[in-house]
């Protein structure tokens, strides 16, 4: 079986980064799935229901702005698939872990106690990769809809922290918002 990890949330100015962990059935209706960043909100939520009631066992696991000042956004990508993959271990205590085999999207694999390879585009080649960077896409997206209700004048809601010009211009405005990663630059 193949333990689907991603993340969601590297090129972010603000907020942070989310991963997922995913094991789907082999009759999993593979047709819901794609590119995260490509398919639709309404097709991501679609698929998002269907991989929560349908997958064998999933998990989310988070780093927060402030793990990734601290350690660096790869390695906090790193540590939030770890953590997502630890937490889909919590919510599924049965899954019998010997039988499996972690892919991750990228170039690094996270330390997790099953064998890893990591796989440059897998999030659009390999249907478990591909349910987890939906799951970790759509986790991170509504918890920036939620900073946007406490900081509405960074427009969270509209660009997901991303270094669009309204989010340079806003942190240029009001300064950085209490979930900014400090060690990103920001250009006028």
């Amino acid at each position: 079986m193949i333990c689907g990890l991603d993340e969601a949330g590297r090129g972010p100015l603000a907020g942070p980064v989310c991963a997922a962990a995913v094991v789907l059935p082999k009759n999993f209706p593979r047709n819901l799935l794609g590119d995260s960043k490509a398919l639709s909100e309404t097709k991501r939520e679609a698929a998002r229901t269907a991989i929560m009631e349908g997958a064998l066992a999933w998990g989310i696991g988070w780093a927060t702005h402030e793990e990734i000042d601290d350690i660096n956004i790869l390695q906090a990508s790193l540590l939030a698939m770890k953590r997502a993959f630890e937490a889909m271990l919590t919510a599924y205590p049965a899954l019998d872990t010997t039988a499996l085999e972690a892919i991750v999207d990228g170039l690094y694999v996270p330390a997790i106690p099953i064998p890893c390879k990591a796989l440059v585009k897998a999030d659009a080649q390999i249907p478990e990769v591909m349910a987890a960077s939906i799951l970790a896409k759509t986790a991170r997206d509504r918890e920036m809809v939620r900073y946007a209700a406490l900081y509405p004048q960074y427009g969270y809601e509209k660009h997901k922290g991303y270094p669009t010009k309204a989010h340079r211009e806003a942190i240029l405005r009001f300064g950085p918002s209490p979930i900014q990663r400090l060690n990103f630059r920001v250009k006028g």
